[in-house]
């Protein structure tokens, strides 16, 4: 029986490329403290995860993640079948109430480790895939030259498609979208992110005074817990996106019987693994609910995960690019080998597992949580 016989973390805290700062209606995104996981089975399988947490978004990072790996976590895998891996989740669920992010750390490594085990893709061990290329986007943030800097930066790092975080004053909000809708071009894709911003009232003004520069979503326009106010939203012209409204499989049907969104950001974090992610893909899908793949500033593990999850996922939105930015993010890689993307659209390999390697100095970090 293959057993899982090791839990390893190593703690990272990557640089953010000072121009690509995000900043919006929940805070800026300057800094991320994640926490690298590795799992070893008894068969000599390995599998790597990523706690892509940040603490004024989620209420985890690596410092809470390491001490709940290590308290309770760790003990509830370690010399439990690896097979399957929905029970090693659910006894971390029974060790553990929420931390979702932290569970999918582990949850990753796990299903990296199963799928290496096969000697396929984590895509085909999740069910698919469905598709082999998945078409991305970056976002923007800012005013004046600000917004400019953002911009180009993205540019030149390859992306094409983007979303402009707003959510702040409706009328200062408009302003900021008709120079973005200017420096990017009038036919290139451009989206709305209010991170929950609004109230319901300045929602639909908001809606009312940007619709005339084609926004094609508005991605949670109000508090996580209005559900009533993201349905009286649609119909108005854009397409409603949830995301802070959907974190497990609770909260997408709270969303689907509330008939609050046309489309939901799945996080691999938020669900709490890429398993999990694809089950409420296919949940969504099976609602008429378009499925895009959102980030919380994955590193290259957590990146790799949602390009495996996304090309897995059925419903997957045609139209809306995910946000699988990866190392694009970063002033560094922490892959041997960057994922294939050139910021358009990031492809599938047909490597084990997730497919990748950490950089030698990131591998030889990792130590064990025994």
């Amino acid at each position: 029986m293959n057993t899982v016989e090791d839990l390893e973390v190593v703690a990272v805290s990557p640089v953010v490329r000072p121009k690509l700062v995000v900043a919006g209606a929940r805070g800026t995104h300057d800094r991320s403290d994640f926490l690298l996981v590795r799992v070893t089975t008894s068969d000599g399988a390995t599998g790597l995860g990523e706690v892509s947490a940040t603490l004024q978004w989620s209420g985890e990072d690596a410092g809470t993640a390491e001490y709940l790996i290590g308290k309770a976590l760790a003990p509830a895998v370690l010399g439990q079948p690896l097979i399957p891996v929905a029970d090693l989740e659910r006894r971390m669920d029974e060790a553990v109430n929420g931390t979702p992010f932290t569970k999918a750390g582990i949850s990753t490594a796990l299903w990296d480790a199963y799928a290496r085990t096969l000697g396929v893709p984590l895509a085909v061990a999740l069910g698919g895939p469905l598709r082999t290329e998945i078409p991305v986007k970056c976002s923007l943030s800012g005013s004046g030259q600000r917004l400019r800097e953002v911009y180009q930066a993205a540019y030149e790092a390859g992306f094409r498609s983007y979303k402009l975080k707003i959510g702040f004053e409706p009328q200062q909000d408009a302003r900021r979208l008709k120079e973005a809708r200017k420096l990017v071009g009038a036919d290139t894709f451009l989206g709305l992110d209010a991170n929950g911003g609004y109230r319901p009232a300045d929602a639909a003004r908001a809606i009312e005074l940007m619709r005339d520069q084609d926004p094609a979503f508005l991605e949670q326009p109000v508090a996580s817990g209005d559900l009533t106010g993201m349905r009286a939203l649609r119909g108005r012209g854009l397409s409603i996106v949830a995301d802070e409204s959907v974190f497990g499989t609770d909260d997408l049907v709270s969303v689907i019987r509330a008939e609050a969104a046309d489309a939901v950001s799945l996080y691999i974090g938020k669900a709490g693994g890429p398993g999990r992610a694809v089950s409420m893909a296919h949940l969504a899908n099976a609602f008429g609910v378009d499925v895009v793949l959102g980030s919380n500033g994955e590193l290259g593990i957590g990146a790799a995960a949602q390009l495996h999850a996304a090309c897995a996922a059925p419903g997957l939105s045609a139209r809306i690019p995910s946000d699988i930015i990866g190392a694009h993010y970063y002033e560094r890689d922490i892959l041997k080998t960057p994922l294939d993307s050139d910021g358009r659209t990031i492809r599938l390999g047909d490597a084990p597992g997730l497919g990748i390697e950490v950089a030698d100095d990131i591998a030889a970090g990792f130590r064990s949580v025994r």
